[in-house]
């Protein structure tokens, strides 16, 4: 992969993670597509928990409800602010609660019908045959991520079974899969703590 965030694939990303597990040999490969595909999707879903996808919808209220559906947000991990009313400078943000897939409005006036509601929320990453919409500087994390996950399940596979590699092998993956996994888990962290400094930034601006 490129790294870059238009260009890089599901494809390009499976081929990195081959190079950093040494399997790039196609007549003896250790671990299929679709087992590669699997981890690399374990650590998008991990990378989306701690920094999501920051995406903007905006939703219209009924007339006399404080509640407005967000069962239309699939990809949602978290609403970080919700702007009402909306189309203010600066932007005016309202309390809310959220419960399933309803949010509702925490202020005193119930709303007209239609009136625009414009919610910041965290969402899922994407990455697939097009493209991903994760952030060239953090794609080598999810690399990491998927090639600790790999290695670790190999190396539990491979326990007590007769490797060509030696009787080593699987001790070998092991460490190696548990160093990067102590990486991947410190970078999501980090990423995690930017994050809620973020959402903090826009509670005081609604202070």
């Amino acid at each position: 992969c490129d790294w870059s965030s238009d260009v890089c694939s599901s494809d390009l990303m499976r081929a990195r993670l081959r190079a950093d597990l040494h399997d790039e040999d196609a007549g003896n490969q250790r671990w299929s597509d679709d087992t590669l595909d699997r981890h690399l999707a374990r650590a998008v879903q991990e990378l989306s928990l701690a920094a999501p996808r920051e995406a903007t919808a905006t939703l219209h209220t009924s007339a006399d409800s404080r509640e407005l559906s967000i069962a239309t947000l699939g990809d949602r991990v978290s609403i970080e602010a919700v702007e009402y009313p909306a189309g203010q400078y600066p932007a005016a943000y309202a309390d809310f609660s959220v419960w399933g897939d309803t949010l509702t409005l925490l202020i005193n006036a119930t709303p007209g019908a239609g009136e625009d509601v414009v919610l910041r929320y965290g969402a899922l990453h994407t990455l697939d045959d097009d493209g991903t919409s994760i952030a060239e500087r953090l794609l080598d994390l999810v690399a990491t991520g998927a090639a600790a996950y790999a290695a670790i399940e190999w190396a539990s596979f491979a326990t007590n079974r007769i490797n060509v590699g030696g009787d080593d092998t699987w001790r070998h993956y092991h460490t190696w899969g548990q160093e990067r996994l102590a990486t991947f888990s410190k970078g999501l962290a980090k990423h995690g703590r930017e994050r809620g400094l973020r959402a903090r930034q826009i509670g005081r601006a609604h202070v």
